[in-house]
């Protein structure tokens, strides 16, 4: 039985001393060697332990914000701010002379006014002028905006020269009707527009008409035909109630040089026409012409006030010219514009609008006749150079046909 123990307690001894040979050689086995690592570029410096000197001194002088360089290495940009672009003042017109132009606007007022002419003669050339054939030459005459009286007028005396005349042939007609319409014209008026002063100071023309005659557009090229001959001109933009006029007749200045004297919108007129003959005498100008607001006949009121511009105006110097817009293509409406103005400013002298627009050119006898003023100018298209001093040997050729 003991024999039996001691060989089991020897198995059990064997057995434990078995296992420990197997684990102690299972810890001493060596662990694979680790990969090769490559340092991380992107992983933060280590920070330094206590103890360890630092790689750069506390002491060592800093850079500035200025001196380090963006990453790339590019310096920061400069800007460099772009000069204001230049406004070049517009180029300096020269007018078409006074010579050629009126040939080319003979032609054009011919083409356009001839249908009177061309309708008298016919009638006049009947073999039998009776009754019924004056009464047409007075209906033609009437339609032209010839006016009663003076239509009646050359009526009588055409019937008188016809009579003594006896025979007629088509030059006899021709010239027959043209001197009895020169008659009507009053051709000793004196149709010189005044822009010269008799003082030492510039000539002062002020313009006057209704809304929509064109009345800033013939101050604009009143202006052209001025500079054309040589004068230094400036214009008083006193028209401060219609948008835009300001600029509208600047406009016209700048294209000439003349130069505008201008005020706010809304302003007072006669306060700008004032000015604008002050500075008009300081600069040693020859003319100043002034735009006044178109005003209707029908608001007195509003002429009240042009009688204001044109007293203001002549604390410094009397008027020179004081010119009336009317619309030729308005007939007799033109005449009750004509009388109301004339009761408020002393009208000097017609400009004729639109003549080229309308076969009612007899207007010119008419207005000349209601006011006992000369047409001075007329306008006859609406290109710049369109407007021309009025001719009456001229304007009945147009009418009659040459």
């Amino acid at each position: 039985m003991e024999t039996v123990i001691l060989a089991v307690v020897i198995a059990v001894v064997v057995i434990g001393a078995l296992g420990g040979l197997v684990i102690g050689s299972r810890r001493r086995k060596p662990l694979p060697p680790a990969p090769p690592t490559t340092p991380d570029i992107t992983a933060p410096p280590a920070e330094p332990h206590v103890g360890d000197e630092a790689e750069i001194p506390h002491d060592e002088e800093r850079r500035t914000i200025e001196e380090v360089d963006l990453p790339g290495g590019s310096a920061a940009p400069v800007v460099v701010e772009e000069p204001e672009p230049v406004v070049e003042a517009p180029a300096i017109e020269i007018p078409e002379p006074t010579a050629g132009r009126l040939v080319r606007l003979r032609a054009r007022l011919s083409r356009s006014q001839n249908a009177l002419g061309k309708g008298l003669l016919t009638l006049l050339s009947r073999e039998h002028l009776d009754e019924d054939t004056w009464e047409e030459i007075e209906d033609t005459l009437l339609t032209a905006d010839v006016g009663v009286q003076p239509t009646q007028e050359l009526v009588e005396r055409l019937r008188e020269r016809v009579k003594v005349l006896g025979t007629r042939t088509p030059d006899e007609l021709r010239t027959l009707l043209r001197e009895e319409l020169l008659q009507l014209l009053v051709p000793e008026f004196d149709r010189t527009v005044k822009t010269d002063s008799n003082l030492d100071t510039p000539g002062i023309v002020m313009v006057v008409g209704v809304n929509g005659t064109g009345k800033t557009t013939t101050t604009g090229k009143l202006a052209r035909v001025l500079v054309a001959d040589g004068k230094h001109v400036v214009l008083g933009a006193a028209d401060t109630f219609r948008a835009a006029a300001a600029d509208q007749l600047q406009t016209w200045g700048e294209r000439v040089g003349a130069r505008t004297v201008r005020g706010p919108e809304g302003g007072d007129p006669a306060s700008i026409a004032f000015d604008a003959v002050k500075e008009g005498i300081e600069e040693g100008a020859d003319v100043v012409l002034i735009d006044t607001a178109g005003r209707l006949h029908t608001k007195t009121g509003l002429m009240d006030e042009l009688g204001k511009v044109k007293r203001v105006v002549e604390k410094h110097a009397p008027l020179d010219e004081v010119l009336l817009v009317l619309d030729a293509t308005t007939g007799q409406n033109g005449l009750v514009q004509a009388r109301v103005f004339a009761e408020v400013v002393d009208i000097t002298g017609i400009v004729l609008t639109k003549l080229d627009g309308t076969a009612k050119g007899g207007i010119v006898i008419a207005v000349q006749r209601e006011l006992g003023v000369p047409v001075k100018l007329v306008g006859l298209g609406e290109g710049a150079d369109d407007l021309a001093p009025f001719e009456p040997e001229a304007f009945v050729d147009a009418l009659i046909g040459e």
